[in-house]
């Protein structure tokens, strides 16, 4: 059988690579192999490779702006992908997500508000609240039958108790949980209710398995303006996250006219030329190349979900629903967080995310991603069998 696209493995030393060329000095050891932070081994699609060729090949990088090409690309994908149908006039560009979450805090919340955030979840939601000098509010996840579901009692006694901002995380990292219509509606609703603003980073809502579908909880809300911020990017649908291209949506003119204020107090004027080309050929042209893809990956949590349940049955695995991550219970080993970390690097030579990085909640738990040819997870999984293969 001839290998797929995606089973090719290409060197990344040498490249700027955080995962690859930072890893020694990031994890401490020496001959690790990375499967840590959240982009994929795979070369981005062909069509926006062709796009950045011609780009290049054009040979002037002056100043660069979004146009109507730009926002009808995401505009369509929405309307195709997640039938939302959003406006021209809602975008808001950005480098990124979260500086895109951070420039939301002080637009919207004053020194010391409170924000809530369901743990565990994406290190960077802790970090800017924190950095931004607001007050962190928790509201657990409840882990039930290996999967995650809210815990709605909790979520509104904190809310009604003054929050003023609520950060989702939809589709969940690292849980691997795509949210349900009824789910999502319950989190606008409350949120509503208590006039609290709610911010829903949605950077991995194409990377969903069926039968789950993502739903951007704003496209729940058609009538008039809502309280929500929906923050997207073709970065880790398309591997392109080097290029600093996303997206921020905002319904309220209101809200977004304050965003738009916090930002250009920032200096922020517009996105880079590679950025622009980049994310309209991925919303124009990717469509196939992902598809592909999710079937790869699917193929992918497989076989770390059979290699798991049959050489490390003192692990679980929280089966994902959507993303490229997948989030380990290792509790049943009776190890420390310490303890699992040093045998991961010192025995097994593998770097991943400790779930403490994710929240208390993630005490006992690792993040791993699967996002590589196939020859890379099997070596991976190798190494985390050695890495416990005592205990």
């Amino acid at each position: 059988m001839s290998q797929q696209p995606f089973d090719y493995i290409t060197n990344r030393m040498q490249t700027h690579s955080v995962k690859w060329d930072n890893v020694n000095s990031l994890f401490g050891g020496e001959d690790l192999l990375p499967m840590w932070v959240a982009d994929m081994d795979f070369p981005a699609p062909p069509a926006v490779q062709q796009a950045l060729e011609k780009a290049l090949k054009h040979g002037i990088f002056g100043y660069t702006v979004p146009n109507n090409e730009t926002s009808d690309a995401i505009l369509e994908w929405l309307e195709n992908r997640h039938d939302w149908k959003a406006e021209s006039d809602w975008i808001v560009y950005s480098p990124g997500v979260v500086f895109s979450i951070s420039m939301a805090i002080q637009a919207f919340t004053n020194e010391k508000d409170p924000i809530l955030i369901q743990t565990p979840v994406y290190s960077p939601f802790f970090n800017m609240i924190k950095e931004n000098g607001r007050t962190l509010i928790e509201n657990p996840l409840i882990l039930q039958d290996d999967r995650y579901k809210m815990d709605f009692a909790d979520l509104e006694e904190k809310l009604a108790q003054g929050v003023k901002m609520m950060i989702l995380c939809s589709p969940h990292n690292p849980g691997g949980r795509v949210w349900t219509a009824e789910e999502l509606q319950r989190v606008y609703e409350l949120c509503q209710r208590h006039g609290v603003i709610l911010l829903s980073d949605e950077i991995h809502a194409d990377l969903v398995y069926k039968p789950h579908k993502h739903i951007p909880i704003a496209s729940l809300h058609r009538d008039g303006e809502s309280n929500i911020i929906t923050f997207i990017a073709p970065s880790k649908t398309f591997n392109l996250a080097g290029l600093q291209a996303s997206a921020v949506i905002i319904d309220n003119k209101e809200l977004r006219e304050k965003y738009n204020r916090i930002q250009r107090k920032q200096g922020f004027f517009s996105l880079n030329l590679f950025g622009i080309v980049g994310m309209e050929a991925a919303y124009r042209g990717g469509e196939g190349w992902l598809e592909n893809l999710l079937s790869y990956l699917q193929d992918n949590i497989q076989y770390a979900s059979d290699f798991i349940r049959n050489r490390l049955p003192k692990l679980k695995l929280v089966e994902p629903e959507g993303t490229y991550l997948i989030w380990i219970d290792c509790r049943g080993l009776g190890l420390s967080d310490a303890k699992i970390r040093t045998l991961l690097l010192e025995k097994g030579k593998l770097a991943v995310e400790p779930g403490t990085k994710y929240g208390r909640q993630g005490s006992g738990f690792i993040r791993l991603n699967i996002g590589c040819p196939r020859e890379l997870l099997k070596d991976g999984l190798d190494r985390l069998y050695r890495a416990f293969s005592d205990v």
